[in-house]
């Protein structure tokens, strides 16, 4: 019997039964635990993982937002995704996320739209950053979050602090990544890969701040077979805050493919307290 890539076992969602057609069972992963809960990466894969086990299922994905109303407990969830419109070409998508014993509700809400693509014009109108992996650093290795240790990073530019001192001069960060082990590249584990980024916050001020993202929204430009010819390769993510203000600060992302293809795109809200 194969074993299942760590990723695939923290995703793996049992049908709630025949009366619950919309609703997966699963479970949270200690190998993507993060500090307070899992890494909100898998929460947002989790949410489309049972998108894309339904049987009404239209197309693949074009765009995920998930919004994290609480921090979720280690041990049993629930997570329901019904179609809430089909179109000839387009799906809209509601998620929910919750556990037993969370008395304000759900955990995690989410809206996603699939898509059938077909073939246009088509044009990278945001270049990937002329740096290739012999530019990037050793190994980024992080000891508080065992989530980083299913990822291989190597960091380009902004790395995280090394030291705490409100040095910061910018919120800009490039580096390659890919799942480790190394994995195939698909929708779910390109999802989880648009949170890999630290808080800009961090970065910017170079002071170590309580921070969690709030609301991700990523944007798929890639169809699978565009992630299929990515293999298990690395991909280049660069992530970069536009405004700090009043608790929450906002940051976009981009991931490209070694070949130079960009594949997804993201913005998200993040809390943060002084």
């Amino acid at each position: 019997m194969a074993t299942l890539h760590p990723f695939d076992e923290a995703l793996r969602l049992e049908a709630a039964g025949s009366d619950r057609p919309d609703t997966w069972l699963g479970h949270s992963s200690p190998g993507y635990w993060n500090m307070v809960g899992p890494f909100g990466g898998t929460t947002a894969a989790t949410a489309l993982r049972a998108i894309l086990l339904h049987p009404a299922l239209l197309g693949e994905p074009v765009a995920l937002t998930v919004n994290y109303a609480a921090a979720m407990a280690e041990g049993a969830f629930t997570v329901t995704a019904r179609p809430a419109r089909t179109n000839r070409s387009t799906q809209h998508w509601t998620v929910e996320l919750s556990q037993d014993g969370d008395a304000g509700g759900a955990v995690m809400t989410a809206t996603a739209v699939t898509a059938a693509r077909r073939e246009t014009w088509s044009q990278n109108d945001t270049p990937m950053p002329a740096v290739t992996l012999d530019d990037a650093s050793g190994r980024l290795r992080f000891a508080t979050s065992e989530w980083t240790n299913r990822y291989d990073m190597r960091a380009v530019r902004g790395i995280i602090p090394q030291v705490w001192d409100g040095s910061g001069v910018d919120s800009l960060t490039q580096l390659w990544v890919r799942d480790d082990p190394p994995r195939p590249l698909d929708f779910p584990a390109l999802a989880a890969l648009a949170d890999v980024f630290y808080p800009r916050v961090w970065l910017r001020r170079a002071t170590r701040v309580p921070a969690g993202t709030v609301s991700i929204t990523t944007y798929f430009h890639a169809d699978s077979r565009q992630l299929a010819e990515c293999g298990k390769g690395f991909l280049l993510g660069q992530a970069k805050a536009q405004a700090f203000r009043n608790g929450f600060f906002d940051q976009a992302a981009q991931l490209w493919s070694e070949a130079g293809v960009l594949l997804a795109t993201s913005t998200q809200l993040v809390y943060y307290k002084e």
